[in-house]
């Protein structure tokens, strides 16, 4: 995608961000998320939330329950998105899936999906979803497995410092932060393009659900927490701002 492609598409977002105030501070006592497998919360009253993938293979996809209310709290609270208090639990196989702009997994485990899985996602990304993938350790073998499998021709390819998730709200000169050690790696930030759209997003060695989780539960400092919520609210601001601008596959 062209630079100017990007400030019109940045433009977009930031006429629908009028509200957004940086210095905004979360709450720490959002609702908690899933409470168990299976659990599934309808958004309220056509307002747009976050799609939490419950996939097959036997990894956790429940883990960090209070993450993703917390980051509904955050987008609520620093801009004038229309955004439910609670994520909704959804299988690709769900016409929920559609509904949803920012569709998010993570886990310590393993993941498979299914060709009828593969055909649907190839689908719902090709016309303006967005995927983004949260490593909470120990997931990177089978999902850099099954990305190669959902589109054999693209690479999977570090998103350079310049594309506007890291600029679109807060300023992320320096690309995704790092929020737990891990393997004490740098944090890493890659992703898979349709014709020019960030589709996928991977985020690894950072853990930014962690990060979203109530302060009590990891007990990251409060710099740490700010950090991945601002990088949170970035990824759902380009999903809706960029999500359907370029077409499909």
């Amino acid at each position: 995608m062209s630079r100017t492609s990007w400030t019109t598409r940045l433009l977009r977002i930031l006429a629908i961000l009028l509200g957004f105030s940086a210095g905004t501070a979360v709450g720490a006592g959002a609702q908690s998320g899933p409470g168990a497998p299976g659990a599934s919360d309808e958004p309220s009253g056509g307002a747009m939330t976050i799609g939490r993938l419950h996939y097959d293979g036997g990894g956790d996809w429940y883990a960090n329950p209070s993450s993703l209310p917390n980051l509904l709290s955050a987008i609520r609270t620093r801009t004038t998105l229309r955004v439910a208090e609670r994520e909704q639990v959804v299988q690709l196989s769900d016409d929920a899936l559609w509904n949803v702009p920012y569709l998010y997994m993570t886990g310590h485990g393993n993941v498979r999906w299914s060709e009828a899985d593969l055909r649907t996602l190839r689908r719902y990304l090709g016309q303006g979803g967005f995927l983004h993938i949260d490593d909470n350790y120990g997931m990177d073998e089978s999902i850099r497995r099954e990305l190669a499998r959902l589109f054999p021709d693209r690479q999977l390819v570090e998103v350079p410092l310049d594309h506007p998730v890291y600029h679109v709200v807060y300023d992320f000169p320096r690309g995704i932060p790092k929020i737990h050690q891990h393997d004490e790696k740098p944090a890493q930030a890659f992703g898979i393009f349709l014709d020019g759209r960030l589709a996928v997003f991977y985020s690894y060695q950072t853990d930014l659900g962690d990060g979203w989780e109530d302060p009590e539960v990891h007990r990251d400092p409060a710099e740490k927490r700010e950090a991945a919520l601002r990088m949170g609210v970035n990824l759902f601001a380009y999903a809706v701002g960029f999500g359907g601008a370029d077409g499909g596959s």
